[in-house]
């Protein structure tokens, strides 16, 4: 039997006002989620970290620490999924100017969202790990199941 893990990243970056970067997803649940992506082979999470916040955003980003580790689990999306493991850290933006989407074929918007009223739909590890770093947590390690999602309509999908 065998069991498939994907070692992606995630960064949750503020802005001055506290509010968190989050980008939607073009494709599929069109989830809303925090800047980050799958780990390439030989390449270290805070690599990863770094270079997927440049793709999504156009901007250089410095890791601060690390939140979690999140092992995500199930099919939410009502198809064979593979269990993800996520590194989950805190980033800062360097440079001035705001985020650009620098992504369209992956995402389709970035937005500041305050932490006590995110978008939805929102992934399982946004939500959890968002919440850990609002009380101060560090160094956490989860286990958590993808939300159920509602199948996008094909109008839903081609929104502006």
């Amino acid at each position: 039997m065998s069991y498939e893990v994907t070692s992606a990243v995630a960064a949750i970056i503020e802005d001055a006002a506290g509010r968190v970067l989050l980008c939607q997803q073009a494709g599929g649940h069109q989830l809303w989620g925090l800047p980050g992506g799958r780990v390439r082979a030989a390449e270290s999470p805070v690599h990863a970290a770094v270079r997927d916040i440049f793709e999504e955003t156009g901007l250089e980003a410095q890791i601060v620490e690390l939140v979690g580790l999140y092992e995500v689990t199930g099919d939410g999306c009502g198809e064979a999924m593979p269990d993800l493991f996520v590194h989950v850290f805190r980033g800062r933006l360097d440079g001035g100017g705001g985020p650009a989407l620098n992504a369209p074929g992956r995402i389709s918007r970035l937005a500041w969202h305050d932490p006590a009223s995110l978008p939805e739909p929102l992934t399982a590890t946004t939500r959890t790990a968002i919440a850990d770093a609002g009380a101060g947590r560090t160094g956490v390690i989860r286990q958590i199941k993808r939300d159920i999602q509602r199948e996008v309509e094909a109008a839903e999908a081609v929104e502006a």
